[in-house]
């Protein structure tokens, strides 16, 4: 399906209902809400997996969870055969935003590159359609590349803010015992460039990469290289893999935040907006006037 055939779709609760079935077959997996207690234990130990080191607690509980679905949030899970392989969940916003925030998506290692994630979030999507609600949020760190590119190529959603240490400090088994800055993005359900992703069409880089000048870039020594310049479009380059820097030279991954912080961080914070990220594993940035 080519991107001008996904976005003749009308985006309406049906066509994301068929672009989360779809999803979820391409993963293999049957996704579904959960409201059992045994499902929220499942989750907990999941979560625990994934983000915590040995001996800690998981990023949420059994309770909390009990309660989200109580009141009506989603909480959703991901399952080859019964076993649960992925989960997700997140709350209402304000009642006059028509939104909700995604707080935790995972999945298990074993299930990663089968798009168990990819199949979760449209499955969230055709939810939040069918509730009536316009837009779902959530934050990332955008130091990892892989996530940069799921969320904004992949999935397709919107860079709003960036947030300095928004999580405080969370000495885990991903994040390290290093600030926890964050991008908020904003998935536009009914975008036709969301109706794209979810049917399988990620968002395209424009033209305008190739004029763009490097702002931030990979030093010989793999540490960040900051680079002066008045252009308007610039380019923000990562580290191949910013986990294994967390784990084996701590002092050059804070200098990697700090220098996001100082280029992607604060163009965002002055009005500019990313417009694309690439397979190099960059962010191409319209700084606006603020040059």
């Amino acid at each position: 399906m080519s991107m001008t055939d996904a976005a003749a779709f009308s985006a309406s609760p049906q066509e994301a209902a068929d672009a989360a079935s779809a999803a979820a077959s391409m993963a293999g997996v049957e996704i579904r809400l959960l409201e059992d207690v045994g499902d929220f234990a499942r989750v907990a130990d999941l979560f625990q997996s994934i983000w915590t080191k040995e001996g800690e607690n998981s990023p949420v509980n059994v309770e909390t969870l009990r309660a989200l679905s109580k009141a009506g949030s989603y909480v959703g899970g991901a399952f080859e055969d019964d076993e649960l392989v992925g989960a997700c969940f997140g709350f209402f916003a304000a009642p006059d935003q028509r939104a909700l925030h995604s707080h935790i998506a995972g999945v298990s290692s074993r299930m990663r590159g089968r798009s168990v994630g990819f199949a979760l979030k449209v499955h969230q999507r055709a939810w939040a359609m069918e509730e009536g609600l316009d837009e779902i949020s959530w934050t990332f760190d955008p130091l990892i590349s892989r996530n940069a590119h799921f969320n904004l190529v992949k999935l397709a959603a919107t860079p709003t803010s960036y947030h300095r240490n928004f999580y405080g400090h969370m000495a885990d088994a991903l994040n390290g015992a290093d600030d926890t800055d964050r991008m908020l993005v904003t998935w536009y359900v009914r975008d036709p460039r969301v109706v794209a992703a979810c049917h399988g069409e990620p968002a395209v880089a424009g033209e305008d990469i190739a004029a763009a000048e490097p702002l931030l870039s990979v030093g010989e020594d793999l540490g960040p290289l900051r680079h002066r310049t008045d252009a308007r479009l610039v380019r923000v380059a990562l580290p191949r893999d910013i986990e294994t820097l967390r784990l084996t030279e701590p002092a050059r991954a804070t200098a990697w935040r700090l220098a996001l912080r100082e280029t992607l961080g604060s163009s965002l914070e002055g009005g500019g907006r990313v417009l694309s990220f690439d397979r190099s594993g960059a962010y191409t940035i319209d700084r606006g006037d603020q040059g």
